[in-house]
């Protein structure tokens, strides 16, 4: 199958100059007046940088850019552990800490989580051995290996343009496990090229590939998740129009694919909001950058197209909320109402002078599987505008309590429910 085949493009550019001229005025003009002083050119922005579109006459638009995490994990004592809030009955705790930019999870089959990051280069593993956890670099020196997966002893690793795996990876733990290259063929563009992965339920790889820039026509390779054999073959679309999901996971009841889409950067402040979106049926195009959460043309792309020609979300996300990681939550531990509900990370905003997200929400399905409620599950990593941690993934345990990492601190936090143990004295 052919994925990267280029789609056409044009553009029509046109301009028009009237000049207004005053004989009077003219005559009254020295004849060689001096020169304006010339203003420097703005250096230009790398392809992809998340400032290209940001409007240039706006004071708030030019205090907006991407937050920089600190870059090194915060000490245990320094978590914002006591000022995130859960809903009574909830508990929450550090599971682990000292994980620089913490963000993809997986379990594997002995109870070891694995945790991807996107800036250090490092996958990391929280190991459990007699009750008590240790914290191990299990590769390093990667390229945005964002995305992590686990299935049958098999550790999945996505980096920025290729998956890797490592065989039988919870007896390598403690020494340099070895990475077989499974697939490379995509794109290698920075912007949005860090991947989440994850296995369905019919033991196929699934991988995400961003559009290569804020709001861009794009070729037959980006914008989209692809499936493949867990060896890396057999590849296909299985979906299209999607900016840049960083989450998906599949209704436990309808095994259908949901996924958070991030919306374009630059329109305003309020518009577009994430989507949550499903999948019915391979090859479905969800929007962009042509229509944005459904309902809106976009005013530079959306000329010739009709929202009507796309699948819809099932859901809105909120405007800029950067909606991440997600996951049904199947467990028993948690209340009934949360039975089969989606439990979303939202990162948080960058580009609203107001910022939104940086929490944890529930989202509660209709018998339709469309969105019936939203409400929050921890809320806290947003303080008087600024962030004290930024929530990335989360993963429901074999026990049914929750795991969220947080990339601005380097953790990992463990949600509960029920009566919180007292550790012996």
């Amino acid at each position: 199958m052919t994925i990267c085949s280029l789609a056409p493009r044009s553009l029509v550019l046109a301009g028009a100059f009237i000049g207004v001229f005053s004989f009077g005025a003219a005559a009254q003009q020295p004849a060689n007046p001096p020169a304006a002083a010339a203003q420097p050119a703005a250096p230009a922005l790398p392809p992809g940088s998340p400032l290209i579109g940001r409007p240039a006459d706006s004071e708030a638009a030019a205090k907006l850019a991407p937050v920089a995490p600190p870059p090194i994990a915060a000490a245990v004592d320094k978590l914002p552990t006591a000022k995130l809030k859960v809903p009574a009955g909830f508990n929450i705790e550090v599971y682990a800490a000292g994980m620089a930019n913490a963000r993809s999870l997986a379990e594997g089959d002995k109870g070891t989580v694995f945790v991807g990051s996107r800036l250090v280069g490092n996958v990391y593993a929280v190991a459990n051995k007699d009750g008590k956890r240790s914290v191990k670099v299990l590769a390093s020196g990667l390229h945005r290996p964002n995305g992590v997966a686990f299935r049958n002893g098999t550790l999945y690793i996505a980096e920025l343009s290729k998956v890797s795996k490592i065989d039988k990876v919870e007896d390598s733990l403690d020494g340099p496990p070895k990475l077989t290259m499974i697939y490379d063929n995509l794109p290698k563009d920075e912007a949005h090229g860090w991947k989440f992965i994850a296995i369905g339920p019919d033991n196929k790889l699934y991988v995400p590939v961003g559009q290569p820039g804020n709001n861009v026509l794009h070729d037959d390779a980006h914008g989209q998740i692809r499936r493949m054999n867990l060896e890396g073959t057999d590849v296909e679309v299985v979906a299209r129009g999607v900016r840049n999901t960083v989450g998906f996971d599949w209704n436990p009841e309808t095994k259908q694919l949901y996924f958070t889409d991030n919306g374009r950067d630059w329109m305003s402040e309020d518009v577009p909001q994430d989507e949550l979106n499903r999948v019915t049926k391979v090859g479905e195009h969800f929007g962009a950058p042509y229509c944005l959460q459904g309902n809106i043309s976009d005013p530079e792309f959306g000329w010739g197209h009709s929202c009507s020609e796309f699948t819809p979300p099932v859901g809105l996300m909120g405007p800029h909320s950067a909606s991440l990681g997600m996951r049904f939550y199947t467990g028993s531990m948690f209340p009934k109402s949360y039975k089969n509900a989606i439990i979303v990370a939202r990162h948080g905003s960058w580009n609203r002078s107001k910022k939104v997200g940086g929490d944890v929400v529930v989202v509660k399905l209709n018998k339709d599987g469309t969105v019936k409620s939203m409400e929050p599950l921890i809320t806290g990593f947003l303080e008087d505008n600024k962030y004290i941690g930024r929530p990335v993934d989360v993963l429901q345990m074999k026990d049914g309590s929750l795991l969220v990492s947080d990339d601005w601190n380097g953790a990992v936090y463990r949600v509960t429910y029920g009566k919180p143990k007292v550790a012996a004295q």
